[in-house]
């Protein structure tokens, strides 16, 4: 049963399962600028939670870079930072509740996000695995493809690589081949993923229905997903071009504007029940300490 909710959730389970899908709008580009708009709305508003949650970012890019340099790993360096987007929409399920928070009106904090558990958590947890299945089968497709080009001998230290891969038939065919390659992954997450997350964060649905609806999304839309697409793509570039550090801005803004995308491409649940709110926020002393650790003192 556990297995089962994770794959269906509670609304598509009984005979009405059909009409429990989620109902997907038609959206153009004015809503993309919208929900741009108001990510950089929640940035703004929220900066202080947004760095927390996204410093991880230029921290790993940078760490990412100091492997493949001192473990002679240079061809793995352009696909291991192009392909971490490929987690990116599990990564920012913080961000997501941060604009989903502040569009209810209510407290926005850290704690907030640590007391508050989605039902879907199996789901998010199972799909967040998936994108980490990809990355990985992305890694190893580049890893082989730079082989097929230049076979075993190690590479050279980055300007010489540049210049092999740039100045040779064989580098041209590792540039052309790479990209369709990454590409196709890049789609399918996106597909996939679009709505998902938000979704399985929003309301109890499973994987499948996320999924489901997700790539009903994009079917309904797909020039406008595209260019989506290619506005995220290029943000991110933006943001990894000074040592990955502009992705501490780039990152939270477009977490923030996927949550008010999926708001105008997912109507809301007509059967949402308000949640209850979260308990005060008790304040702590340094006076209280270490007694605030024992069970007595928090009842207090």
């Amino acid at each position: 049963m556990a297995s089962l909710h994770v794959m269906t959730g509670t609304e598509t389970i009984g005979a009405d399962a059909s009409a429990a899908l989620p109902v997907v709008r038609t959206i153009t580009l004015r809503d993309l600028g919208e929900a741009l708009a108001k990510g950089v709305g929640d940035f703004r508003a929220f900066p202080t939670h947004v760095v927390f949650l996204s410093i991880i970012y230029p921290v790993i890019g940078l760490v990412l870079a100091g492997l493949t340099l001192h473990y002679d790993l240079v061809p793995l360096l352009f696909p291991l930072a192009a392909g971490f987007t490929l987690i990116g929409p599990f990564a920012a399920i913080g961000l997501y509740d941060v604009s989903r928070q502040r569009e209810r009106g209510g407290e926005v904090s850290l704690w907030a996000l640590r007391a508050r558990r989605s039902p879907s958590t199996d789901g998010i947890i199972a799909l967040g695995l998936l994108l980490l299945l990809i990355f990985a089968i992305w890694v190893a497709i580049a890893e082989a493809i730079y082989v097929a080009n230049f076979g075993y001998e190690p590479a050279a230290l980055i300007p010489g690589f540049l210049t092999q891969v740039f100045t040779t038939p064989a580098g041209w065919r590792l540039i052309v081949i790479g990209n369709g390659v990454g590409f196709l992954f890049a789609v399918t997450v996106l597909t996939i993923s679009i709505v998902s997350f938000p979704l399985l964060l929003d309301r109890d649905v499973g994987v499948v229905v996320a999924v489901m609806t997700s790539v009903r999304a994009v079917a309904r839309n797909p020039l406008v997903i595209a260019v989506w697409g290619l506005i995220v793509a290029a943000l991110l570039l933006l943001g990894s071009l000074p040592l990955f550090t502009g992705l501490a801005v780039v990152v939270p803004i477009l977490g923030h504007a996927t949550w008010h995308l999926y708001r105008k491409l997912v109507e809301p649940d007509p059967r949402a029940r308000p949640e209850p709110p979260l308990p005060p926020r008790q304040r702590r002393f340094a006076a209280q300490f270490p007694a605030a650790l024992f069970a007595g003192e928090r009842r207090r």
